[in-house]
């Protein structure tokens, strides 16, 4: 089906942008700057990843229909720290660092799941430790970012 594959292409493509601008994002000092272009193109790279993601899952629905599930919670925890940085609520940063780390974790999970049977040797491995090693991972790198560039707590601790 030349739409599906159409689809999928698209998807790679920018699933690629995202991996790639999401460290350039993480990596850069956190200002305007790099940090901000890299951190735009992420979001606007996942949007289509999002998209072509809901558009995939429900064409192949009984295959992928975890597709759909991840795709639905990866974009909303970007879109909550994409939001959260625009629209500077109270402690915007905590949920900008914590939306954008964890949508990043979801698309390195995603691309794991999907591509590591094709992997010699890793596809020997059971399919559930790339379910949740990004997590366990990616879960304390949240915390650490987030005590790092969060409130400043006082006292002598």
């Amino acid at each position: 089906m030349l739409l599906f594959h159409v689809f999928l292409i698209t998807h790679i493509l920018t699933g690629t942008i995202c991996l790639i601008s999401g460290i350039f994002a993480m990596a850069s000092k956190k200002k305007k700057g790099k940090h901000t272009v890299s951190g735009e193109i992420y979001h606007w790279s996942y949007v289509l990843v999002f998209i072509t993601a809901l558009v995939m899952s429900i064409i192949h629905w009984q295959k992928s229909q975890y597709l759909f599930y991840i795709a639905l919670f990866s974009y909303g925890l970007v879109l909550f720290g994409y939001l959260a940085v625009k629209k500077k609520w109270k402690n915007w940063l905590g949920a900008h660092i914590g939306g954008i780390l964890g949508s990043y974790i979801g698309i390195v999970t995603t691309t794991l799941v999907v591509n590591i049977p094709r992997i010699p040797v890793l596809n020997e491995l059971p399919i559930l430790l790339f379910w949740f090693l990004p997590t366990i991972i990616g879960t304390p790198f949240i915390f650490k970012v987030g005590n790092q560039y969060g409130p400043k707590k006082e006292g002598n601790f």
